[in-house]
C-alpha cells in the first residue's frame, strides 16, 4: 500500500488504550489505534494483535462480518500503523494468556484504516518475539525508536516515571522546595573531568556542564532556601562503565541545621516512598550503619552485598609466627593474612583452584597469590595448598577454628598490604559468590541497604603527590580530627556517608563546611592556596561570610535505583537515550564534527591529536 492510497483517518479520536478494554465493555462500539504487533491469517480470518504503551487487544477481521475490512487486513503486516473501529465481544480465556489484561475480549473490526506503514524491522519488538531478540546493543542503540517499544524497555521507562513521581510527592510533603540550579556554571576542576562549552560572547572563556549543582545548593543554604531538592542532569567526562553515563541523573538534596541523624531520616524515607509506590513494599527501617574501616575489614569494600554472608576473617593472630615466609613478612610489615569460608566447596578440584589463583587471584586482582584448606565433606583430612613442613598443622587448624569452617567448606587466603588485600579479597568474595549462585540482580530482592559513615576526609595521590578529596573539597572534617587537618590529613575522617543498596553505592553525602576559615583549611590540605581558592571558588567563599549555616545533604544516582528496581544489568536500559561505552549515541551519530563558520565564532581552532593520543 503506498501512502497515496492512505485514507483520511475518520474513526475520530480513539475511545479505548489497547490495554482498557474487560468484559464488562461486551457490546461497546470502540475505536483503537495502535501498531501491528502480530498478524495470523487462518484461512480468510485473521487475527491481528493491536499494541499501543498501555497494553495489547486482539482485533478479529471476519470476511462474513466486514468482507471489506477483512479483504484490506491481508496487507498488514508488523510496526503498521492502524486505527480500528468494531465491537467488543467475549472469548474463552486460552491459558497461556490469562496472564494478559484483555485476553477476556476480542474486538470484531468493521472497518480500518492503515495511518502508516512500517519497512522490514532490523530487529523484532513484538511482545511475543521480542523475548528472543538476539539484535546486537549497537543495532539496538542505533534503532533506539524502535528498541523502545519492546515491552521490557517501556516497562523500565515507565517504571522510572514512577519514581521521579515518588521522589517530588515525598519531598513536596516534609517542606523541600524544588528549585532549577544553572547547566551552564563555572568550571571547577576537582574530581572527573568538566565537558567545557565555549562562550560566543567572551572569546576565550568557557562555561562547564555541572558534575554536581554541590556549590549552587550549598548557596541556597545560604540563602535561607532551608529545604532544596532536585531532580538534575549532571555531566562527567569520565570513562563509561555498565554503571556510569557521561550525563546521568540524580535526586539532589540540601539541608540547613542538618545532622547526619535527620539526614539518614529524610534520606530513609524517600527510598521507603519509593519501594512503597513502586514494589507495594514496605523497607525496614532505619537501615543498618557500618563504618567505612569496618565495612573494608569485614566485607574488603566500602559498598558492601549483604545478601550472603562469606565475610572476611584478619587472620594475623592465628598465622603470628606460624614460621611460613609469606605470611610472617606480611604481618611484620603491617600487612595482614585474610581469608574466606565458602560453604560447601570443600570437595573442589586442585586445578580448578589452581586456575583460580591464576586467572582471578593473579590475573584480574592483581593479588600477591591465593592458598586454600580444602575440608572435604566425608571428613577426612584438611588439604592444604602449602605442605605442612612449611606451614604447621596446628597453625593451619587455629587459622580454620578463627574462621569458622567446617566440613565440607574451601577456604580461601590472601596475604598482603593492607588495606589493599582486604579490598582483593572483597572482590574475590563477590567472584566466588556469583559462581556460587550466591546472589542475583533480581527485580524481586531481597533489597538490603546500609549505610556507610566515617569515611577519610582525603586520600593520598602517589602519582600526583599530594591529597585529594575523597568525596569533594567541602565535605566538613569530623569535629574531633579538626586538629589533624594540618599535620596528618590521611587521618582525618570525614563527615561523609554513602548509602549502599545490594553491593551498589546509591546515594553519597555529607555534611558540609560552613565556615571560610575551615573551608581554607581543607583547601590548603589539598595544596589549593587562598589565590586560587578565590579564582575557583571566591563566589562559595565570600558567600560563607555572610551568615552561612551549618547545612548538609544528599546525592541519590536514579538511574542506578532504577536499574535495581528493574533488576537490570545496565544502566542503558533504564535511559531513554543512552551513550555507547565510547561516549557516543549511535541513533544520531554524536558527537560529530561541527562547520568552519561554527568554530570561527567561537574563536577556536582544532589540533588534530598525535598518533599515540588516539
Amino acid at each position: 500500500m503506498s501512502v497515496s492510497q492512505f485514507k483520511v483517518d475518520s474513526h475520530g479520536r480513539r475511545t479505548h488504550t489497547c490495554g482498557q478494554l474487560r468484559a464488562e465493555h461486551a457490546g461497546s462500539t470502540v475505536v483503537l489505534k495502535g501498531w501491528v504487533d502480530s498478524r495470523r491469517d487462518l484461512g480468510g480470518l485473521i487475527f491481528v494483535d493491536l499494541r499501543d504503551r498501555y497494553g495489547i487487544t486482539q482485533i478479529v477481521f471476519n470476511p462474513e462480518h466486514a468482507a471489506e475490512t477483512a479483504k484490506a487486513a491481508e496487507s498488514l503486516r508488523y510496526e503498521f500503523v492502524i486505527t480500528v473501529k468494531g465491537t467488543v465481544q467475549q472469548r474463552e480465556v486460552a491459558a497461556k494468556h490469562a496472564d494478559m489484561p484483555t485476553a477476556a475480549i476480542e474486538v470484531m473490526a468493521e472497518d480500518m484504516i492503515v495511518l502508516n506503514t512500517s519497512d522490514p524491522l532490523p530487529f523484532m519488538v513484538s511482545a511475543a518475539e521480542s523475548r528472543e531478540n538476539t539484535a546486537s546493543e549497537d543495532l539496538r542503540l542505533k534503532y533506539r525508536y524502535l528498541d523502545l517499544r519492546r515491552q521490557e524497555l517501556k516497562n523500565n521507562v515507565l517504571l522510572r516515571h514512577r519514581v521521579y513521581q515518588s521522589v517530588r510527592r515525598f519531598y513536596d510533603s516534609v517542606d523541600f522546595v524544588e528549585v532549577e540550579t544553572p547547566v551552564l556554571m563555572k568550571s571547577t576542576p576537582e574530581g572527573a573531568r568538566d565537558y567545557l562549552v565555549p562562550s560566543r560572547v567572551h572569546p576565550g572563556k568557557f562555561f562547564a556542564l555541572p558534575q554536581s549543582p554541590q556549590t549552587y545548593k550549598q548557596i541556597l543554604m545560604v540563602a535561607g532556601m532551608d529545604r532544596y531538592f532536585q531532580i538534575v542532569k549532571c555531566f562527567r567526562d569520565e570513562d563509561l562503565r555498565a554503571d556510569r553515563q557521561p550525563e546521568f541523573t540524580q535526586i539532589d538534596v540540601e539541608m540547613t541545621f542538618a545532622t547526619e541523624d535527620l539526614i539518614y531520616e529524610t534520606a530513609e524515607g524517600m527510598l521507603a516512598q519509593i519501594w512503597k509506590d513502586v514494589k507495594g513494599i514496605d523497607l525496614p527501617r532505619p537501615f543498618p550503619r557500618m563504618t567505612y574501616d569496618e565495612a573494608i575489614r569485614r566485607y574488603g569494600s566500602d559498598k558492601p552485598d549483604l545478601r550472603f554472608g562469606m565475610e572476611l576473617h584478619d587472620l594475623n593472630d592465628a598465622f603470628k609466627g606460624c614460621g611460613f615466609r609469606v605470611f610472617d613478612s606480611t604481618i611484620e610489615d603491617g600487612g595482614a593474612v585474610v581469608g574466606i569460608v565458602v560453604k560447601g566447596e570443600g570437595d573442589t578440584g586442585r586445578g580448578r583452584l589452581d586456575k583460580l589463583d591464576k586467572e582471578i587471584v593473579r590475573g584480574k586482582l592483581k593479588g600477591g597469590g591465593l592458598i586454600h584448606f580444602r575440608l572435604p565433606s566425608d571428613g577426612s583430612e584438611v588439604q592444604s595448598s602449602v605442605k605442612a613442613e612449611v606451614l604447621p598443622t596446628s597453625f593451619v587448624e587455629k587459622a580454620l577454628a578463627a574462621c569458622g569452617a567446617e566440613k565440607g567448606d574451601l577456604v580461601l587466603v590472601m596475604a598482603g598490604p593492607a588495606p589493599k588485600v582486604f579490598m582483593q579479597m572483597g572482590d574475590l568474595r563477590l567472584y566466588m559468590a556469583r559462581e556460587a549462585e550466591m546472589i542475583s540482580d533480581s527485580a524481586d530482592g531481597p533489597w538490603k541497604f546500609l549505610w556507610v559513615t566515617g569515611f577519610p576526609l582525603l586520600e593520598y595521590d602517589e602519582d600526583a603527590g599530594r591529597f585529594f578529596a575523597m568525596h569533594h573539597p567541602f565535605t566538613s572534617p569530623k569535629a574531633e580530627d579538626m586538629d589533624k587537618l594540618g599535620t596528618d590529613p590521611g587521618a582525618v575522617r570525614a563527615q561523609a556517608y554513602d548509602v549502599v543498596l545490594n553491593g551498589s553505592e546509591i546515594g553519597g553525602g555529607s555534611i558540609r563546611i560552613h565556615r571560610p576559615d575551615v573551608q581554607q583549611q581543607m583547601f590548603d590540605a589539598l595544596g589549593i592556596d587562598e589565590e586560587e581558592a578565590q579564582t575557583r571558588f571566591g563566589f562559595l567563599l565570600n558567600a560563607f561570610k555572610y551568615g552561612a549555616p551549618p547545612h548538609g545533604g544528599i546525592a541519590f544516582g536514579l538511574d542506578r535505583i532504577v536499574m535495581l528496581l528493574a533488576g537490570a544489568s545496565s544502566l542503558r536500559d533504564v535511559i531513554v537515550f543512552p551513550k555507547t561505552q565510547s561516549a557516543q549515541e549511535p541513533m544520531v551519530q554524536s558527537p560529530d564534527s561541527v562547520d568552519a563558520h561554527q568554530l570561527r565564532e567561537l574563536h577556536i581552532q582544532l589540533i588534530e591529536p598525535d598518533n599515540k593520543d588516539k
